[in-house]
């Protein structure tokens, strides 16, 4: 499948500012900036069906990343809705984000960014599903605000140890004491 860089039309734009917004509203909240929305993009014309964030540090929990979160807040639909869906996120989605992505059929995925972080993508490529990776300066910035201010918390939404990310563990406050 296919894999475009840089260029949004209009309706790509305005779905990618949505998960923007998201990503934006997670930071505010102490949480990951990765947001998402999920468009049906039927015969009838674009619907956004649900808009999401990451938001594991705001529910204490282990999977609501953005993708996730989003598609939670979509609720149950027909696999026949998700055929017809773009999603749209702010960083390039992790393998538990894709492989939702690949069990419910989404054929197109819009990243906003994966220069901070990409694990997924020749995997989803493989399955089938388009990639339009954007380079969104916005997106860019969230992410690298991200790991300069709060690294242990971004360690920790993508399994791995803050020492991992090359980062000093004198660095971490006191959020790291909690690890």
């Amino acid at each position: 499948m296919s894999s475009t860089h840089g260029q949004l039309d209009d309706a790509d734009r305005e779905y990618l500012d949505l998960a923007i917004e998201q990503a934006r509203i997670g930071w505010d909240e102490g949480g990951v900036p990765i947001g998402a929305a999920l468009v049906h993009r039927g015969p009838d014309g674009d619907r956004v069906l649900a808009v999401g964030r990451n938001r594991r540090v705001q529910l204490g929990s282990a999977i609501r990343h953005g993708e996730t979160d989003c598609l939670e807040n979509a609720g149950r639909l027909p696999a026949s809705v998700y055929r017809e869906c773009v999603l749209y996120t702010t960083l390039s989605p992790c393998t538990m984000c894709a492989g939702t992505a690949i069990l419910y059929e989404i054929p197109r995925i819009v990243i906003g960014e994966n220069r901070n972080f990409e694990a997924s993508e020749e995997w989803l490529r493989g399955n089938g599903v388009e990639l339009a990776v954007v380079d969104d300066p916005a997106c860019i910035e969230l992410m690298d605000r991200m790991m300069r201010e709060r690294p242990e918390i971004w360690a920790e939404d993508i399994g791995v140890d803050a020492s991992e990310l090359g980062v000093d563990a004198s660095e971490l406050g006191a959020d790291a004491s909690a690890l």
